[in-house]
């Protein structure tokens, strides 16, 4: 299949990214981030999680940070909504798209949320229905699509059937996640194909994390199935929890940089984004994760 003319990138790192981090961001800091990838050309930027601070103390501050940024005309920015009370309190902030997380290893799904896969699913479908009520676009997730910490390899059938569930559910795209990033391409390659049999392709993305350093091969590898919705996170903001040390969501300038050069359009100025991710990154107090970034910046600081 010819590569997608166009390719939707989702930023994630101002939820998926900054969530895990141990020491409280400000919310101003946050909003700011936001505010700066909104200036890029990005089209979906993922805000904030709706769960309880008890779980992510990170996301306490969910709904003041939908309240400070200033919504450019054109961009979205859904937030992750785990069950109905968080979808309530997401829709009393003012969000406008939510998005649902199941995993395709259940022994990740019981040690992660403590339920079965179906269990989970079946927590989702009052979500779903409240959204539906509520006009609310719902967009889901699926964990562990290439491996999984406790099980090892996924056999692509099951990321199917949960990906097909959610469809049908109501979800209107269904991100892909290769959470301890252990993909390669040719594995990347062959999942996409066998799920593309039960959803179509034009609703599935893919969110690659970089813990082998394959993520920007395997997205190469997916776009070429035709999978046209990429997830990362600017500066590569987020770690893996499952392999300690280890890098986690594939940085969005690298994502941006491998779309440009195969002259795929995406609407988002790479010089704006390396400023966003020195931004979080300065604030953060840490070496900027995507390579592409500390490469451009090098070279600006560089005398002459």
């Amino acid at each position: 299949m010819a590569l997608p003319h166009y390719v939707k990138m989702v930023e994630v790192g101002p939820r998926d990214g900054l969530q895990n981090e141990p020491a409280l961001v400000p919310t101003t800091v946050k909003v700011a981030l936001i505010d700066r990838l909104s200036a890029t050309g990005l089209p979906v930027i993922e805000a904030a999680s709706f769960v309880s601070p008890k779980w992510v103390p990170q996301m306490a501050d969910n709904a003041q940070v939908l309240a400070g940024i200033a919504r450019r005309p054109g961009v979205r920015y859904p937030v992750l909504t785990p069950n109905l009370q968080g979808f309530e309190a997401a829709l009393a902030a003012g969000a406008d798209e939510v998005a649902v997380f199941a995993a395709a290893s259940e022994s990740f799904s019981r040690r992660n949320i403590n339920c079965s896969i179906a269990e989970s699913l079946a927590r989702f479908a009052p979500v779903l229905e409240a959204a539906a009520a509520a006009g609310v676009r719902v967009r889901g997730y699926v964990s562990c699509v290439l491996g999984c910490p406790y099980e090892g390899r996924i056999d692509p059938q099951a990321v199917a059937q949960v990906a097909a569930e959610l469809t049908r559910m109501g979800c209107y795209e269904v991100s892909l996640g290769d959470t301890i990033g252990v993909g390669t391409p040719e594995a990347a390659r062959a999942m996409i194909r066998v799920v593309a049999a039960h959803v179509p392709v034009e609703r599935l993305a893919a969110h690659f994390h970089d813990t082998y350093g394959m993520a920007v091969a395997n997205l190469y590898a997916v776009l070429q199935e035709g999978v046209a919705v990429i997830d990362s996170s600017v500066a590569g903001l987020g770690g893996c929890p499952y392999a300690k040390g280890a890098s986690g969501n594939v940085a969005s300038e690298d994502v941006l940089y491998l779309l440009n050069g195969l002259g795929i359009d995406t609407g988002v100025d790479l010089d704006a984004l390396v400023a966003a991710g020195a931004y979080i990154s300065e604030h953060l107090g840490r070496v900027n994760g995507s390579k592409v970034a500390r490469a451009r910046l090098a070279a600006c600081a560089a005398p002459g």
